[in-house]
């Protein structure tokens, strides 16, 4: 079953344009994993220092891996002192199966 979240931060005053440069060298990694189907970074119309990446991966082991991908920790450690909260905060989804 394919793993679905959204992942969540804002980017302290006077970062967006950092954190956008860090998300972006990010997203051409993630991208590149074998399990990976979809990471995608918007940002709210209304509030663009707020960061909403879609992620889909090919299951719970795709995830896995991506948790443990070397460049991970680094790209985690960097963000932390551009962005409000402590951690970007995730939130997993589940698909919901609609009928024509």
């Amino acid at each position: 079953m394919k793993k679905t979240l959204l992942a969540e931060f804002t980017a302290r005053e006077g970062t967006r344009d950092d954190v956008a440069r860090l998300i972006g060298d990010y997203a051409l990694k993630v991208r590149q994993e074998e399990g990976n189907i979809t990471f995608d970074v918007y940002t709210k119309a209304a509030h663009p220092r707020s960061f909403w990446i879609f992620e889909v991966y090919r299951d719970e082991e795709a995830f896995q891996a991506h948790l443990k991908a070397p460049y991970g920790g680094p790209f985690n450690a960097a963000l932390a002192p551009l962005i409000e909260e402590d951690a970007s905060v995730l939130t997993f989804l589940s698909a919901v199966a609609v009928h024509p």
